[in-house]
């Protein structure tokens, strides 16, 4: 009975996550060998009249993400917000857009309520490295105020643990056929050695 369980569990689920795998091994190839072409000079577009929320240039981390939100609907720009960067010299407020198929730089006006917009459409593997990596583990305190970053950190989540899963009952799929014992240790084995001697050479 667990076995046949197990067994639907682990076709099942691996059938789910395996578009999930592929984009991540996928992108592994754009991370180490993509490079980014020097595009053309885009034009920039200027938007003004924008309401901003007040004390942008006294707030700092989520909360300074949070307010510039409210001035991404104004200048027909969504996306995951990377940082925000206040300029006290000349009052400008400095933040990137991201999404996949498009960066956007914003820098805002405080003074005039005007805000210059910068957008440069990205490519499949250039989007798709930028799903790789989100949300990540830098400026954790940042990451996630897009709802689609958010649903995609939980679909990035639920992929490693089904990762896991299909893992440990592949494993006693496996043990459960015993013609197949000696030919899986010997895998089994070589996939250890090979592993832990990459990482004894990286270490050492």
């Amino acid at each position: 009975m667990l076995y046949r369980y197990l067994r639907d569990l682990h076709l099942y689920f691996g059938l789910f996550i395996s578009p999930f795998v592929l984009m991540f091994a996928a992108s592994v190839f754009y991370l180490n060998h993509g490079k980014l072409p020097d595009g053309p000079a885009r034009t920039p577009e200027i938007y003004r009249d924008l309401r901003i929320p007040e004390g942008l240039d006294r707030l700092k981390g989520r909360e300074a993400v949070d307010r510039a939100r409210e001035i991404l609907p104004q200048i027909d720009v969504s996306g995951e917000i990377g940082f925000v960067r206040y300029v006290a010299t000349s009052k400008h407020l400095i933040f990137p857009v991201s999404r996949p198929w498009l960066e956007t730089t914003v820098d805002v006006a405080l003074a005039d309520g005007s805000a210059e917009v910068i957008r440069r459409p990205t490519s499949v593997w250039e989007s798709i490295a930028y799903l790789h990596k989100m949300p990540g583990p830098h400026n954790v305190a940042l990451r996630g105020n897009w709802v689609v970053t958010q649903a995609w950190r939980w679909l990035a989540d639920a992929t490693i643990y089904l990762v896991l899963f299909i893992s440990i009952s592949g494993i006693y799929l496996w043990w459960t056929i015993r013609a197949e014992r000696v030919a899986g240790l010997m895998l089994l084995s070589a996939g250890f050695i090979t592993v832990f001697g990459l990482a004894y050479a990286v270490v050492r």
